[in-house]
């Protein structure tokens, strides 16, 4: 898990979908009611919050040049199913897609990446290289390069980890 702050803007969302699955725990807060509760998730619509979680966690293991973890269905594919419209502002003109009023997480969700996409920060919506989290973050280094979620906690176990097979 990481100390690092929210993705910006609606991306949080996302990051904090991602992340209600803690790989090395083995928790997941959609087990929770209040868990399913803070992202509108009915148990009805559990496998296919569950399922699109997993989608958005391969792409951000993508961002970060990292194989995905497992197979999932493609994200294009779901964010298809999600109705969304131009909202516009009618003091300044300004247009964005925003979800239909009401719209399941799958339209939040794909509002949200419209939204990373048109601000230019999608690309830095990450997931942690580290095979026991995989936790999303939000790359704020310079250069865009980040690959673990912390490198006080999973950056140090990788570098560890090369520095004993080295055989030092």
């Amino acid at each position: 898990m990481s100390e690092r702050s929210a993705a910006p803007g609606a991306l949080a969302l996302v990051e904090s979908l991602v992340n209600t699955l803690d790989i090395e725990a083995g928790t997941d807060t959609l087990d929770t009611e209040a868990g399913r509760e803070r992202f509108g998730i009915t148990e009805d619509g559990l496998e296919e919050a569950r399922e699109l979680r997993e989608s958005l966690r391969a792409v951000l293991l993508a961002h970060a040049g990292h194989p995905a973890h497992r197979a999932v269905t493609p994200l294009g594919e779901l964010l298809s199913r999600a109705p969304l419209y131009v909202a516009v502002d009618e003091r300044d003109g300004s247009a964005a897609l925003a979800p239909a009023p009401g719209g399941p997480l799958l339209c939040r969700v794909a509002a949200a990446v419209a939204e990373g996409l048109t601000e230019g920060t999608w690309m830095r919506l990450k997931a942690c290289e580290a095979e026991t989290c995989h936790w999303a973050y939000y790359d704020r280094s310079p250069a865009g390069r980040g690959r673990w979620c912390s490198m006080q906690v999973c950056g140090a176990r990788a570098k560890m980890r090369r520095y004993r097979a080295k055989g030092a």
